[in-house]
């Protein structure tokens, strides 16, 4: 379990700050070392004070579910037996207001496309239980406010 860590930075520079235009490009560095560019979404922020190059919050946190969701299906399809080549998913963020008129995370889609291969080949029935079970295991799905749902896509 134990914690987990993310570093930011950003830095003013020479900008005036005060006149709101200041750049919001900054730094996450992970434990592992990894450091990726962050930005404000061009949607909340205008260009050229977000950058639409870096990865915003809310692009961060639909990867962050659906990352979960994929690893715990990953685990849970070796477990059972089942040989999997790829799995892909074009997850999608959708933001709104809530109860309260607050801008929040309506919805996150994950839209998980699988390939096996092997002797012995899961049913779609099988493959949307795997999907069910990892969503159960998810712990950020438990985390959040907003519906997590999972549609995976597979191919007739």
């Amino acid at each position: 379990m134990g914690k987990h860590t993310a570093e930011l930075r950003w830095t003013r520079g020479d900008q005036a700050f005060l006149d709101n235009r200041y750049s919001r490009l900054h730094s996450a560095r992970f434990d592992g070392g990894l450091q990726i560019p962050m930005s404000s979404s061009p949607g909340v922020v205008a260009v050229p004070m977000s950058d639409p190059a870096a990865v915003d919050p809310e692009e961060a946190f639909v990867a962050a579910l659906a990352s979960c969701h994929m690893l715990w299906f990953l685990s849970l399809a070796a477990r059972d037996g089942w040989r999997v080549d790829s799995y892909r998913d074009a997850a999608a963020g959708t933001m709104g207001r809530d109860e309260r008129n607050r801008i929040v995370m309506r919805e996150v889609l994950l839209r998980p496309q699988v390939d096996f291969s092997g002797d012995r080949l899961p049913s779609r029935e099988q493959i949307e239980q795997l999907h069910h079970d990892a969503h159960a295991e998810c712990f950020l799905a438990h985390s959040v406010r907003c519906e997590v749902r999972c549609e995976p896509v597979m191919e007739e």
